[in-house]
């Protein structure tokens, strides 16, 4: 790839306006810096954040747009002062690429919730070059952004894990449920929920999934191991579960009422909200008073909870359940997972798409 110094033009797949649409895009890397890492991108996963961010949902969106934030490389280059990684590691970068790391969440090692945080695309680095992801043959990243990825686990497997895994794992050690013999509820069952009924069975809890249709009742028994299955619109069923769950994590990305699922929770029992939703949600008061109970959120994961996670999915021999395309599929995919069409995360092939031959 050159010399540290010397300009990289690569090829990416971009998003040129509301329409979401991806093609082929070239452009040159951010010069490489002391602490920077350059990566040949091998895999990317697709997350839900993508289809919002390339059809400018949030309304914050800037074109050309690389997009791609489960990104799995190979180090290819390392700067003078880079010391946690070499030539030919296995590294993974996520949601994140920049912070402050001066200010209180960034002391305290959570510096996903900095302020000044820089997002992996769709942003502006400290030297005023945009940002852009991994749906990219390499990347420049400074290497407090990245996690080394342990021998143990499939490098496609790890890709999903750096947004879906970590956005499951930081909220089940933040608020203490780490515990076993806790009872869960996991709402929505797309790629984070299914890492949430990974994570959860794993820690020894009893995990009802509450979905909108019956639709994935089979695939949550018996594939996830989930103990129970809840369909939101059966108002029997939902009776007889008030007040049994310690904990709903709600990874519904899209707008919806929260009324049913408050009543499942025990006295102090907690709704994590997970999804990004660009509508306000609504609830009666009296349904978190009366319990005492929380409706919370959280974000991503710390690089530190991200690399614990990946060694706890070694220990427990846990997986993300993926489904393999090729960078020219992706604008099919995006289509597929609008409409939930995917078991469970899309991952592209990003090495094995040869996106450097268009150059």
């Amino acid at each position: 790839m050159g010399s540290l110094q010397a300009e990289k033009t690569i090829t990416g797949w971009a998003a040129r306006d509301s329409t979401g649409v991806l093609s082929p895009y070239t452009y040159t890397l951010r010069q490489t810096g002391a602490e920077d890492v350059v990566i040949k991108v091998l895999f990317c996963g697709v997350c839900h954040t993508d289809l919002h961010q390339t059809r400018n949902d949030l309304g914050m969106s800037k074109y050309p747009m690389v997009p791609g934030h489960e990104v799995v490389g190979e180090v290819v280059e390392v700067g003078a002062a880079v010391s946690r990684f070499a030539v030919g590691d296995t590294v993974g970068a996520g949601v994140i690429v920049g912070c402050c790391r001066e200010c209180t969440p960034c002391k305290a090692n959570v510096e996903q919730y900095c302020n000044k945080k820089i997002w992996s695309y769709n942003d502006v680095y400290s030297d005023g070059n945009p940002t852009q992801g991994g749906f990219a043959s390499a990347m420049v990243v400074d290497q407090k952004f990245l996690v080394k990825i342990p021998s143990g686990l499939a490098p496609e497997q790890a890709a999903p894990l750096l947004c879906a895994g970590v956005t499951v794992y930081s909220p089940l050690k933040h608020f203490g449920l780490m515990a076993s013999g806790l009872r869960g509820g996991i709402l929505g069952l797309g790629g984070v929920g299914h890492m949430g009924v990974k994570f959860a069975k794993a820690l020894g809890h009893h995990v009802t999934v509450i979905s909108s249709s019956d639709r994935k009742r089979a695939e949550a028994i018996d594939h996830l191991g989930a103990d129970a299955y809840l369909v939101s619109s059966d108002e029997a069923a939902i009776a007889a579960a008030v007040d049994s769950l310690d904990y709903i994590i709600n990874t519904i990305p899209v707008f919806h009422p929260l009324e049913p699922y408050l009543p499942l929770l025990k006295l102090d029992g907690k709704l994590i909200l997970l999804g990004v939703i660009n509508q306000p949600l609504q609830f009666l008061t009296p349904m978190v008073m009366l319990g005492r109970k929380s409706i919370t959120g959280s974000f991503i994961g710390s690089m530190q909870e991200t690399q614990e996670m990946l060694e706890f999915c070694v220990e427990k021999g846990l997986t993300s359940t993926i489904e393999m395309v090729k960078m020219e599929y992706v604008n099919e995919a995006m289509k597929r997972l609008e409409h939930n069409d995917v078991r469970y995360r899309f991952v592209v092939d990003v090495a094995g798409s040869n996106l450097d031959a268009l150059n």
